[in-house]
């Protein structure tokens, strides 16, 4: 059987920040490197499958919605089976943190964009994500 190319892509601040109550610490910036990376994601996930937790999931605007499957990841669902829903399928694994802490282990490619962005948040890139990929039972199914 076919198992999913499972890759994630973030941005991160100069010292590793990830999120500022429940959104993206720079969310509403509109420098060229803010807009540049908002575009990238969704020229990158056209077409594949997004597994996000609710926060993220939710803020996929809906004029991006109808070029690729989202779903929300709930505590309950086991990740083997839903990452097996999507076999020969890329599917790209979004935030948060607790989606990545369950999820790292299936990744096997990273796309990490690190913005000037040096303010507060309350939550930040673990560096452990990067070398828990590719050691999940699907791995090199």
């Amino acid at each position: 059987m076919r198992m999913p190319d499972v890759r994630s892509m973030c941005a991160i601040g100069l010292s590793g920040q990830l999120g500022l109550n429940g959104h993206l610490p720079w969310e509403g910036f509109q420098g060229p490197e803010y807009k540049e990376d908002v575009a990238s994601f969704f020229n990158k996930t056209r077409g594949h499958v997004l597994l996000a937790g609710p926060a993220t999931a939710r803020a996929v605007p809906d004029y991006e919605r109808q070029f690729m499957t989202i779903v929300e990841l709930r505590s309950h669902m086991h990740p083997e089976e839903t990452l097996a829903k999507f076999a020969g399928r890329v599917v790209y694994i979004g935030g948060g943190p607790p989606v990545w802490d369950v999820y790292a282990k299936f990744i096997r490619h990273w796309d990490i964009t690190r913005l000037p962005y040096d303010g507060p948040a309350d939550r930040w890139f673990n560096p452990n994500w990067l070398v828990a990929g590719g050691k999940g039972s699907m791995a090199g199914a």
